[in-house]
């Protein structure tokens, strides 16, 4: 399957083209009810099982890369393996390219770490 995204994204990147100069990374909350080995419980489900998905997209909204973590996991910690997943499939962001985070992830941390591994 990894392989296969990767050919997805390079086709779109040469048919229509990645919009690479901002990127932006957001976390979502989706039930797990049978559970798995990534499943916790979730904050606002009442305990039940529980994912996180964090997500990286262009700036048309195409995703480029994708982890998960169990629900009670917060959400800075998950901004560079996001962006880690992304750069596997791409190779690395190009200079200058803006990376857009949602609240919970703009720690003072989590922003060091990101321009950090932006090199």
């Amino acid at each position: 399957m990894e392989r296969l995204r990767q050919i997805c994204l390079e086709a779109y990147d040469r048919l229509i083209g990645l919009e690479l100069s901002e990127v932006a990374v957001d976390c979502c909350l989706t039930k797990a009810p049978c559970g798995g080995e990534k499943a916790g419980r979730s904050p606002v489900d009442r305990g039940k099982g529980g994912l996180k998905r964090s997500m990286a997209v262009d700036a048309e909204g195409i995703p480029l890369g994708a982890v998960s973590a169990p629900a009670n996991r917060h959400d800075s910690p998950l901004v560079v393996p996001t962006l880690e997943a992304a750069s596997d499939a791409l190779g690395a962001l190009p200079e200058g390219t803006s990376v857009h985070l949602e609240n919970a992830a703009t720690t003072p941390l989590s922003r060091a770490n990101v321009y950090g591994s932006l090199g």
